[in-house]
């Protein structure tokens, strides 16, 4: 985690620093939503990027920080592994963003971070990664001389941004790497213009099945990694700017409940992004904006449906692996490995919202019996 320097950023500035931190998070946004796309026919993966891009701008002018926009991790794992349609997505998005704005409203964060055991939230991530891993797998074994390829330059990128202040771009330039790979074998797609957003309303069995697949998994990785621990990392960067958790809350609560309803992926913030776009130089606003008019470069480029097969499948898998990793390398950090592990294994056996209550039942009963200590979050 970056330290703080002690001295405050002001304004919204436009350097090479805050070029290098806007795409700082690019390697969780572009997996997850491109993935998606590919396992759900049915949504636009064009208006998933513009609406992305729109908050990032947005949140940009909002907070004039780097606050990070990121699909909702839980949610783009269980829709990838069981290739969920665009009613439940758009669902899930509703719930969450009333959900969310409502708690927010009602400065509710505080009374809800109590409620969850650490432990829990850790073995959602777990559960999260081996998904994740297991659809990555499916990928590199269609693809693997291209899966290969795309994971060296993702460990080439790592190894320099951890030892330089080179940005790690792994993500973008695995993505246009494929494109061009793509563009070469099968040719130049059509050009096509984005079209308009429309108003998807869900059926009552895509709130139901939303509710059950993707919400409650949600729901406590959000309370823990979007908003509270978001929270702290803004007072530990800028101290004198630092963001309230319920002012997160309302955000994503606000961004949810405009945009999934016309086709947006539900979104989040993130602590990892919020220090990855840190450590490499965002420290203003200006950072968001020009992630913003990136991401949108790519909602155009990704208008025509073509463009997505244009990608070899090892693409999709040598990047779906980083995020896995990066999920199960923070469930390690538990107080309890019984009930994250509990959770973890369940997730694969009977699916993530049954290892969630199940998890949340063990862990409680062991505080009580005085297994372990203080598991909350």
């Amino acid at each position: 985690m970056a330290e703080s320097t002690g001295t405050e950023e002001r304004g919204i500035r436009f350097t090479l620093e805050e070029i290098a931190g806007a795409v700082g998070d690019f390697g969780t946004i572009f997996p997850i939503l491109l993935g998606v796309a590919i396992v759900c026919p049915d949504v636009n993966v064009s208006h998933f990027f513009l609406f992305v891009a729109a908050w990032f701008i947005i949140t940009g002018l909002y907070y004039r920080l780097p606050i990070p926009i990121e699909p909702m991790k839980a949610i783009g794992a269980v829709v990838i592994a069981e290739g969920l349609c665009a009613g439940e997505i758009v669902a899930s998005g509703i719930i969450v963003g009333v959900l969310f704005l409502a708690i927010g409203l009602v400065g509710g964060m505080a009374w809800l971070e109590g409620r969850i055991p650490r432990s829990v939230i850790r073995g959602v991530q777990a559960g999260l990664a081996l998904l994740l891993l297991r659809t990555s797998l499916g990928y590199i074994v269609a693809d693997p001389l291209v899966a290969v390829l795309a994971i060296a330059v993702i460990v080439a990128f790592f190894i320099a941004s951890q030892r330089t202040r080179i940005p790690d771009i792994s993500a973008l330039l695995v993505l246009i790497i494929g494109l061009v790979a793509g563009i070469v074998v099968q040719g130049m797609p059509p050009f096509r213009l984005m079209p308009l957003p429309e108003l998807i309303i869900p059926a009552l069995p895509d709130f139901i099945a939303g509710t059950w697949d993707l919400v409650l998994p949600q729901i406590p990785l959000t309370i823990a990694n979007a908003i509270l621990a978001t929270s702290l990392l803004t007072y530990d960067l800028f101290p004198k700017k630092g963001v309230d958790p319920d002012r997160l809350s309302r955000t994503i609560g606000a961004m949810n409940l405009v945009s999934t309803p016309l086709g947006g992926f539900p979104m989040c913030h993130g602590a990892g992004g919020l220090a990855a776009m840190y450590r490499f130089g965002a420290r203003t606003g200006g950072a968001n904006i020009i992630a913003g008019l990136f991401i949108l470069i790519f909602a155009v480029a990704f208008a025509p449906p073509e463009v997505l097969t244009l990608i070899p499948f090892g693409v999709f898998g040598g990047l779906l692996v980083f995020v896995a990793l990066e999920l199960g390398k923070h469930s390690a950090k538990t107080e309890s490995y019984l009930v994250t592990g509990v959770i973890a294994v369940l997730t694969l056996v009977v699916g993530l919202t049954v290892a969630f209550i199940v998890g949340m039942v063990l862990a409680y009963a062991l505080e009580r019996w005085g297994k372990v200590g203080a598991p909350r979050s």
